[in-house]
């Protein structure tokens, strides 16, 4: 059974993560970089989220132009996972191809479809904001 943490950016306002286990996780095995889900499953009715990236359980980031879920060792000179320190610099690094599969800790999403209600008012405040202060008002 899998389980992951999924991440979903909403460009207007921030971003969410939560903890999806059992058959909702099921529904994200064999879908790729680029795909669009339900937003059901992460407790967002009537949005549709895109997927964007992930990583594994090992840190090892997912690459959109890798076919299948496995890791890959890749000779890279730009791009995701990549970091040049001069130049013309080639690497060769361990990346995941585009398929989220069981190994898969983190999906990374964005949202592209908006439900009728606003995000805040179907988590509840149940959902943690990543990078949100909390400021009183006196």
């Amino acid at each position: 059974m899998a389980d992951f943490k999924i991440v979903v950016s909403d460009p207007k306002t921030k971003t969410y993560q939560f903890d999806v286990t059992g058959s909702e996780a099921n529904q994200y095995i064999g879908k790729s970089i680029g795909q669009t889900v339900d937003g059901a499953t992460v407790g967002l009715a009537g949005y549709t989220l895109k997927i964007t990236g992930g990583s594994d359980k090992g840190g090892i980031v997912m690459r959109g132009d890798l076919p299948g879920p496995k890791r890959q060792k890749v000779l890279v000179t730009s791009g995701i996972g990549s970091k040049p320190k001069t130049n013309g610099t080639r690497r060769r690094k361990s990346m995941r191809g585009r398929e989220v599969s069981s190994d898969t800790s983190q999906i990374n999403t964005k949202v592209v479809e908006y439900g009728g209600k606003d995000i805040e008012t179907l988590l509840g405040g149940e959902a943690k904001a990543e990078g949100a202060e909390e400021t009183s008002e006196e």
